[in-house]
């Protein structure tokens, strides 16, 4: 081992220690700085020049993320009674110093579980940025060992030990059949997926692009939704975008950019970012599910944390992401067991992680493209031709807020035009005055959002006030908020803008007079159109395309033979097995609590359905 003159003096400096692979291998210091050919440290008055003390004093200068305390409920260290249980799940294997459990960018299914030594967990390029040391009877990973999204951290051995290596199905079944300590890792999940969300750790992942990009905010939007832990870039605030996009080897014209430890994607789709993650369907040959949920929104959660809770194979598919409209709402106040409310996001977040927990199977985006009986199984079709044959299907695909019909609206979605106010979509125009389109609850919890923004809001409606159509705790709400004004009898007829939006043309309806307005977003929330085209007439639709279930099915639609001897189950439709639930169908109460307790309900009539 090379090293500098008067290494063994105490008190004295190393000058420099060749930390080459072919000088140490198996010694990852290279890999902690590989920018480097020569480590410089302080031997600050210690003689010893072993490998741990060298890593001991080298990650000194480096401060970790997060620390990784047995009291912090993020970090728990399993007692040996837990360990005792846990080992009926794995098997124990030898741990080196050097050797990495897992690697950025690799598929990883494993859990470990730290006997002894020590792991450390990197963000794995040239920030070589310490996230967490873990110590012994502590787990290593986060909420990915659930989601199944493919890391982009490494964790490597910094101490001789041993780990317990639990398979992928095995740690299924410990969340399963061990409540307590069940209950204590996905504790842990949640608060390391938050930690990574909140820090520089998330900056494995990076989104580069404008905040008036269309094609930015899908990205976004999918990453929110699915609580990824990632970093963006906004172009609009840097001093010099073409240095910056320079340093990472790109162009203006490659924006949006999503860039990984594995890959650069140029104009990434949000289904090709889901790739990249690991995150997207792949057929399984063989493999007959219980039940296929179409549509992730609050009913099509509930139905599957039930089904997955009541022992069914479980997938859930989304063409966006885990919340429908619901999690497109700033705030929801009459959600039982909220005092406070919640946000529509958070809401769909827990409940899908939950989905996850006990073992039902959420992706997204997936777009299904149709539905037919096969052999007598039911099979569900998806956009990219793949195929998920299924026992069971319930539908919970909703319905999307009407659009505007102005000729050039296409050019101002997601560039000035929105059909939520989330964060997201406030962050281009807070300070500003804004309008929303809309009487419903999302409108003025949208209104209000924007207001609390900073935002001068004018609510605009064809109607004479809101009381017929807005929660009365809402209405009272706005009527005192000074920066929100209500526009009655009105309607928006005209967008104009360069790059962005920048005014609207508005329509007084009973004097038919219009008038500019400036505004620097408009936000929709008006009508419901049901997502029900690409059903393709396979279960009887109403004539604005809601599904009609079990007892608005007349004899005309139900020309099954199963129906020649039986009813139809709650919430079937005219095709046996096949279910709707939530907004998408007909005579459904449009409120969240209600589509929770109608997915929760229709998994009931699944069973009954699956024992005929």
């Amino acid at each position: 081992m090379p090293l500098a003159p008067g290494i063994g003096i105490p008190g004295t400096q190393i000058d420099h220690i060749d930390v080459s692979p072919a000088v140490w291998p198996g010694l990852p210091l290279a890999s902690l700085a590989p920018s480097l050919d020569w480590l410089y440290i302080q031997t600050m008055g210690v003689g010893d020049t072993d490998e741990t003390s060298i890593i001991d004093r080298y990650r000194a200068a480096r401060s970790p993320l997060a620390v990784a305390d047995p009291s912090d409920q993020r970090f728990p260290a399993f007692s040996a009674d837990a360990l005792e249980e846990l080992d009926e799940f794995g098997e124990r294997r030898e741990m080196a110093l050097g050797d990495a459990l897992y690697r950025a960018g690799e598929a990883r299914r494993d859990f470990y579980v730290l006997i002894e030594g020590e792991v450390e967990v990197v963000r794995d390029d040239e920030s070589q940025q310490l996230v967490v040391v873990y110590g012994p009877g502590q787990f290593v990973g986060e909420l990915g060992l659930l989601t199944g999204q493919r890391t982009y951290l490494t964790a490597r051995a910094t101490r001789n030990g041993s780990v317990l290596v639990i398979s992928h199905d095995e740690f299924r079944r410990l969340m399963a059949t061990k409540p307590i300590i069940s209950d204590t890792i996905f504790r842990a999940l949640i608060g390391r997926r938050e930690t990574l969300r909140t820090t520089s750790g998330g900056e494995a992942v990076q989104i580069l692009g404008s905040r008036f990009s269309p094609e930015a905010l899908a990205l976004r939007t999918f990453a929110v939704r699915n609580r990824l832990a990632y970093a963006w870039i906004d172009l609009e605030e840097e001093d010099d975008v073409g240095v910056l996009l320079a340093s990472k080897g790109l162009l203006l014209s490659d924006t949006p950019v999503v860039i990984t430890p594995t890959g650069v994607l140029r104009h990434p789709t949000p289904g090709q970012f889901a790739e990249e993650l690991g995150l997207t369907y792949h057929p399984i040959p063989g493999r007959t599910f219980d039940l296929v949920v179409v549509g992730v929104g609050p009913a099509g959660l509930a139905a599957s944390v039930y089904g997955a809770s009541e022992g069914l194979d479980t997938v859930a598919l989304d063409a966006v992401g885990p919340g429908g409209q619901a999690g497109s709402s700033s705030r929801i106040e009459n959600y039982a067991g909220f005092p406070n409310g919640i946000s529509g996001g958070d809401l769909a977040a827990r409940t899908a992680v939950q989905a996850q927990r006990l073992g039902a199977w959420l992706v997204s985006p997936c777009e299904v493209a149709g539905l037919r009986l096969e052999n007598g199984f039911h099979v569900v079709s998806l956009r990219d031709e793949s195929e998920i044959p299924t026992r069971a299907v319930i539908i919970a695909t909703g319905a999307r807020y009407l659009r505007l019909a102005i000729s050039n609206l296409e050019q101002f979605e997601g560039n000035g035009v929105y059909y939520a106010a989330t964060d997201l979509e406030t962050r281009s125009c807070s300070g500003s005055d804004v309008i929303v389109i809309g009487g419903g609850n999302s409108a003025g919890q949208a209104a209000i959002y924007l207001s609390q923004q900073g935002c001068g809001v004018s609510i605009v409606i064809r109607r004479s006030d809101l009381s017929s159509s807005m929660s009365k705790y809402l209405v009272d709400r706005i009527a005192v908020d000074p920066h929100i004004e209500i526009l009655t009898d009105t309607q928006v007829r005209a967008l104009h803008g360069d790059s962005h939006l920048e005014s609207v043309v508005l329509e007084h309806a009973p004097s038919g007079d219009r008038r500019a307005k400036a505004c620097a977003a408009l936000f929709c929330f008006i009508g419901a159109q049901p997502a029900t085209s690409w059903l393709s007439g396979k279960v009887a639709l109403d004539e604005k395309g809601f599904i009609l279930t079990d007892r608005s099915l007349t004899a005309e639609v139900l020309v099954d033979p199963l129906f020649s001897v039986r009813e139809p189950l709650p919430f079937e439709t005219s095709a046996p097995g096949v279910f709707a639930v939530g907004d998408v169908r007909l005579g459904s109460m449009k409120r969240v609590a209600a589509a929770v307790g109608e997915g929760s309900s229709a998994v009931r009539a699944v069973h009954e359905f699956l024992a005929m």
